[in-house]
């Protein structure tokens, strides 16, 4: 192996970030006349080959960390089935609370599968869902969800979808990512009031400990919900090593 890319992972460890400006310095040490074309191409192959990690714009590092893979429930393929056959060429995206689980300390009792989509297709998809028989609500207010809400029922709630927001396409299931997940629990504090206040930072500190996450892609998430200063403060106040 290339000595510049030994050395490169004896310094990336698991707590430890480089930038491609620091990671190009260290290949330059070994090949001082080394061109910025190649050393890009050598930090996109080290990527493509699982040996280092993206974890922001021009950020690096190696990482025990796995990458997080929300679970799709035989409720939600059975969901995405119906509204691809009822709206075929709508967009949306589908996930269920209870993958919050893994990094809560106390439980909630209640969940909710949540569909997010194109604003001007909402109306449209909870009445479509109304007259399947489900529970549904659409945009709930905190005062809808203490006053309706089942715990013995299959609640889904339909909510608009922020557009750029951070979706992955797991087995033609268009769902969340974790970074996504961590903004949205943040910014909307009414249907995720049970993931608030100390619970809240439990869940980010876990999240982080646990997965490989991509910060920018929270910082830019957060700005297109119109809130990025308010979840910068946050993100700094848990200490988190980004």
């Amino acid at each position: 192996m290339n000595p510049s890319v030994n050395k490169l992972q004896s310094l990336l460890r698991h707590d430890t970030i480089m930038s491609n400006i620091e990671i190009a310095t260290l290949f330059r040490e070994f090949e001082p006349n080394l061109n910025q074309t190649t050393i890009n191409w050598r930090i996109y192959s080290l990527v493509q080959s699982g040996m280092i990690d993206r974890v922001g714009r021009g950020k690096f590092s190696i990482s025990t960390r796995d990458k997080f893979t929300p679970i799709i429930s035989s409720r939600i393929y059975d969901l995405n089935l119906k509204l691809k056959k009822e709206f075929p060429y709508l967009s949306f995206c589908l996930w269920d609370t209870s993958i919050l689980n893994e990094f809560m300390i106390h439980q909630p009792g209640l969940f909710y599968t949540i569909v997010e989509v194109e604003k001007d297709a909402t109306e449209s998809v909870f009445y479509f869902l109304k007259d399947q028989k489900h529970t549904v609500f659409i945009n709930p207010s905190s005062e809808m969800l203490e006053r309706y809400v089942q715990f013995d029922q299959h609640n889904i709630i339909v909510k608009n979808f922020i557009t750029e927001a951070p979706t992955k396409l797991i087995e033609d299931v268009n769902t969340v990512t974790l970074e996504k997940v961590l903004v949205d629990i943040f910014c909307d504090t009414t249907l995720f009031s049970a993931q608030q206040g100390v619970e809240m930072r439990t869940i980010f500190q876990e999240a982080f400990r646990k997965y490989s996450l991509n910060t920018d892609k929270m910082f830019r998430y957060s700005a297109r919900r119109g809130n990025k200063k308010n979840f910068g403060e946050f993100f700094s106040s848990i200490l988190i090593k980004q």
